[in-house]
């Protein structure tokens, strides 16, 4: 009766989708680490993967609503949508890693008592680290498609 195509609006497109589905499947394991946070080394840390992990999931189900305004290149497009979706795994992995493993050097607010050994304190650290340059220059990439897309207006 219906096709698959009329059951998104027109106006998303395909990249919008794939942004959209990465944040729902993001925002279902953000649920599901929810429920564990208390059975984790550090469960402050839990919460805070657990709200990161919503928080990620929203902005990309955002991002994806709004793709349709984004003008790129499909380089940058491409370049975009890895970085973000990827970054945005990538930082809840960390998180989910900080709060099971007790670090606390890469988290000081949130971190555990006492530091972990340093091979899960560098762990941590390069994840959270690397995932968060490649969630701002994915933002970036995405900035400079919404302002050619006003321009383009």
């Amino acid at each position: 009766m219906f096709s698959n195509d009329s059951v998104l609006p027109p106006l998303v497109s395909d990249t919008g989708r794939r942004f959209v589905w990465h944040g729902v499947f993001l925002f279902l394991l953000g649920l599901i680490g929810g429920m564990f946070v208390y059975a984790m080394a550090n469960p402050r840390m839990g919460l805070s993967m657990h709200v990161g992990t919503l928080l990620n999931a929203a902005f990309l189900i955002a991002i994806g609503a709004a793709w349709t305004a984004v003008r790129l290149s499909p380089r940058a497009e491409r370049a975009a949508f890895w970085l973000l979706v990827l970054s945005s795994y990538g930082g809840s992995l960390g998180l989910l890693m900080a709060a099971v493993l007790g670090t606390r050097d890469s988290t000081p607010l949130h971190g555990a008592a006492q530091s972990a050994s340093a091979w899960k304190e560098a762990v941590v650290l390069l994840l959270l680290t690397v995932d968060g340059i490649a969630l701002v220059v994915g933002c970036i990439i995405a900035l400079r498609g919404l302002e050619r897309g006003t321009r383009a207006a």
